[in-house]
């Protein structure tokens, strides 16, 4: 049996995805039981759990030969606050239900601790985790493709692509479908202490270069628009994201 967390969310829903295609038994840990539909007609058994809550999550972890785990964006309050919480929660549970090997989604930059704006606070997700089974593998991914679809409409309305970073600035990248079959492998494999493992795409990209691909498909030029500094809070405010990560 394998565990995965925020299965309702990107990267979550492709890893429990990618261990169902491979004839695995999967246990989902959902917030709330009226979600858990669309999973149990694909086979997989559900939990039902805060990932706050270390009792909760150690019993929905007892018994399971592996768990995929993640800190999930935060929807309000200080995020790095909020990463203590739930790594304490999380390394408690895999203690107490004897978690043999755990997957843990993280993000290329954790390695530094400051200097990374957000992502530093995956940094200390990773020190809280470290040590938690006795076999575990932190997964360090790219930016995640996937997000360029949240700026979609002034792609398709204006023919601009917001970007917050330079627009020739190439950076690591990857679809979380990737991210969810590297993580069904490295669950399933076999090792001890501790792993790092990076997923990139086969070359970085800029968003110069997404702009251009938006461009191939609409069959017209798309600009890379870069936002400034201070107008970046109020636009990620519009998408919901919380003004303490803003």
């Amino acid at each position: 049996m394998y565990v995965v967390l925020g299965a309702n969310g990107r990267a979550g829903g492709e890893v429990a995805r990618a261990l169902i295609a491979r004839g695995e038994a999967v246990r989902v840990v959902l917030r709330r039981k009226e979600q858990s539909d669309k999973w149990t007609a694909l086979g997989a058994e559900v939990a039902v759990a805060s990932i706050e809550d270390a009792d909760a999550i150690a019993d929905a972890l007892t018994g399971a030969r592996a768990a995929f785990l993640l800190n999930p964006p935060p929807v309000s309050g200080d995020p790095y606050q909020r990463t203590e919480q739930i790594g304490a929660a999380l390394a408690n549970a895999a203690r107490r239900a004897g978690l043999p090997k755990a997957v843990v989604l993280s993000s290329i930059g954790a390695q530094h601790a400051s200097g990374t704006g957000v992502i530093a606070t995956l940094n200390r997700f990773e020190a809280l985790l470290d040590g938690a089974a006795p076999a575990t593998a932190f997964l360090r991914s790219g930016y995640f493709v996937e997000t360029w679809s949240e700026v979609a409409q002034p792609v398709l309305s204006q023919s601009i692509l917001p970007t917050f970073i330079e627009p020739s600035q190439k950076i690591p990248m990857v679809s979380t479908i990737d991210v969810g079959r590297a993580a069904a492998t490295v669950l399933r494999e076999e090792w001890t202490g501790k792993r790092i493992v990076e997923l990139g795409g086969p070359e970085d990209w800029s968003a110069g270069d997404v702009a251009s691909a938006f461009a191939d498909v609409l069959g017209r030029p798309v600009t890379p628009v870069l936002v400034a500094p201070e107008e970046r809070a109020a636009l990620l405010a519009e998408e919901g994201v919380p003004g303490e990560v803003a």
